[in-house]
């Protein structure tokens, strides 16, 4: 009995005085993306991604979590260090991207991009409409235009095709976190007459800014469809495809009750109840 006293006593030691095995820490890349992220202000963490987090983080306990906020450019450069554990949750597939980052099942379906002017630069858009869709590659082939868009950003394989063949002169790439709203006001001040962005997020910032809606005309690019999807995506190395295993599973139901929901609410109201009915068939046969 003294023995076994012993060796039991000796056991409980060892275990209590055995190192707890660390967790992995996962950095988790953000930037301030409205309706997406929401980073600053009243409604700081309520973005739709911002809320779609906050549930994957907590049902992934085997994760040390950190969440990092950095440019568009600078997290890509983080993704393709195969020595660093790093995922977004605001990737978009593109065949460049899947080269060095592990991705998720499509997550959320949102508003493509396309063109945003203000009012008064309507006409010089008159030529190149096609209803209330603009033609932008033979816009563009007016060199006396310049397009803002945000660096290292992907807008769509789509419209990234429409991109790739311009010449820089007419195109002008703003850096930085908060690139959308600088590129706003740059044409506020006449030194851009179109940038290209998402419309929810372009609305957000305008009244963030103090701006009128009203002010403001939003294109749908031709030939781009109306809506693209948004992935999770990890560094491609084991841990991170050891993450995205884990989050197809939680993004199963999330994406189908609680993802649509969640970004309606930041649509104009007149497109809310239509998005909400067409996110239903989003992910049929994918």
């Amino acid at each position: 009995m003294r023995t076994r006293l012993s060796l039991l006593f000796g056991l409980l030691l060892a275990m209590a005085i055995a190192p707890v095995q660390a967790k992995e820490r996962l950095l988790w890349l953000v930037r301030d993306l409205p309706p997406f992220t929401i980073l600053e202000g009243a409604a700081k963490g309520q973005g739709a991604i911002d809320r779609m987090l906050a549930l994957l983080i907590e049902q992934m306990p085997e994760y040390d979590h950190d969440i990092v906020r950095v440019t568009r450019a600078r997290g890509i450069q983080m993704l393709q260090d195969p020595a660093s554990f790093t995922c977004d949750p605001t990737l978009m597939w593109t065949p460049e991207r899947a080269k060095f980052v592990h991705f998720s099942k499509p997550a959320l379906g949102a508003m493509s991009g396309g063109l945003v002017v203000r009012k008064q630069a309507e006409p010089l858009l008159a030529p190149f409409l096609d209803g209330a869709q603009i033609d932008l590659k033979r816009l563009l082939s007016d060199k006396q235009l310049k397009l803002g868009l945000v660096a290292g950003r992907s807008y769509s394989t789509q419209i990234d095709a429409i991109l790739h063949p311009l010449p820089d002169s007419v195109l002008s790439r703003h850096y930085g976190n908060d690139a959308t709203a600088n590129l706003l006001q740059m044409q506020r001040l006449g030194r851009l007459q179109l940038v290209l962005g998402y419309w929810p997020e372009v609305r957000y910032l305008i009244q963030q800014q103090g701006g009128s809606l009203d002010d403001y005309q939003f294109h749908p690019i031709q030939g781009v469809d109306r809506y693209q999807f948004l992935h999770v995506g990890c560094s491609d190395t084991p841990s991170g495809r050891a993450a995205i295993a884990h989050i197809d599973q939680l993004l199963s139901a999330l994406r189908q009750d609680t993802l649509p929901a969640l970004y309606a609410r930041w649509l104009d109201p007149e497109f809310q109840t239509e998005y909400l009915e067409q996110s239903r068939h989003f992910f049929e046969g994918r």
